[in-house]
């Protein structure tokens, strides 16, 4: 063997890890701006030794707020939480591992594909939202929020739940090739910091405009709610990694809905097309013994933002049911 052919895979070794470093930098500075750009807004809770982040505003029955997949509670705080702090106090959440909330202990290593299911992000909001004296609130859950709220109901206090395009029910099929890629193992541990560093502005307009659709998302709505954020790698795992996981724990959960014994509101849209109205709301609204179905013509997967009247009323509904108004 020549020299040259010997030190080849050294050479290649040392490229690539360099690469890998530099890859690392650029992913720890966007974090560092995103972080600096959409600092903390709320407080923290501290519930076992996991941080939780919370903002609290208005006052009257206990409403809780939970955001949905790559998300985080400024969904909640660009507007619709304003909208109802005149009667009620609106405390919104983040899930962990997104904003500002820790990830759950045992969860978060690079190379782990396990993460938080529905119950124990309930357990811990629920801790965390008892913590700021809501016993038995009214829980809002939207999207993968919303199983996070059925999860709640079913084993924690609340008053009612208002499901908005909630992703309740098992699905057929996958979830596509990136959930499938980041929320594995190698694929969370090597590309997330990738994606981190070199997401552009137009793939981050793209994933919006796609959640939105078929409405456009409202002025400043992407300047506030920190897509920054979201791309953080441990926060890239966390979105990814219970997304990936959420079927079976919804195929768990499914059997015990029909003894939820509870006022329920569920608000979707009849042209959602990331979590379809026929697969999740109109079925899971046939098993639950108090629910009332709203379904919005023309409206995609964002309800709080496209059709905020029809949420709001939703939510005064379930307050009227459980005899807090």
């Amino acid at each position: 063997m020549t020299l040259k052919a010997a030190l080849t895979p050294i050479v290649l070794a040392l490229v690539l890890a360099g690469c890998a470093a530099a890859v690392d930098q650029r992913a720890d500075s966007r974090v560092a701006r995103a972080e600096d750009r959409w600092p903390p807004i709320g407080r923290f809770v501290e519930i076992d030794g996991t941080r939780v982040h919370a903002t609290v505003q208005g006052s009257g029955p206990d409403l809780v707020l939970v955001h949905g997949a790559s998300g985080n509670l400024r969904d909640w705080t660009f507007a619709f939480a304003d909208r109802m702090s005149d009667r009620f106090r609106v405390i919104a959440l983040d899930r962990p591992g997104l904003g500002y909330t820790d990830r759950l202990p045992g969860y978060g290593g690079a190379f782990q594909r396990d993460a938080e299911s529905p119950a124990e992000q309930a357990r811990l909001l629920s801790a965390a939202a008892a913590e700021l004296g809501a016993e038995a609130p009214i829980v809002v859950g939207h999207s993968y929020g919303g199983a996070v709220a059925m999860a709640w109901g079913l084993d924690h206090p609340a008053a009612g739940l208002v499901v908005v395009s909630g992703a309740t029910m098992p699905w057929p099929g996958g979830l596509g090739p990136q959930y499938a890629v980041l929320g594995s193992s190698i694929g969370g541990a090597v590309l997330a910091p990738i994606v981190a560093a070199t997401a552009g502005e137009g793939r981050v307009d793209g994933a919006v405009r796609s959640i939105f659709e078929p409405q456009d998302a409202p002025s400043g709505y992407l300047d506030y709610v920190g897509p920054g954020l979201t791309l953080r790698p441990g926060s890239l795992r966390a979105n990814f990694r219970q997304v990936n996981t959420l079927r079976p724990h919804v195929v768990e959960m499914e059997p015990r809905y029909s003894g939820l014994d509870l006022p329920v509101e569920l608000v979707h849209g009849d042209v959602d097309e990331i979590v379809p109205l026929d697969i999740h709301s109109r079925p899971l609204s046939q098993q639950l013994p108090d629910a009332n179905l709203t379904v919005l013509d023309g409206i995609g997967h964002m309800p709080h933002h496209a059709a905020p009247a029809a949420v709001a009323d939703a939510i005064d509904r379930v307050a009227r049911r459980a005899g807090l108004r």
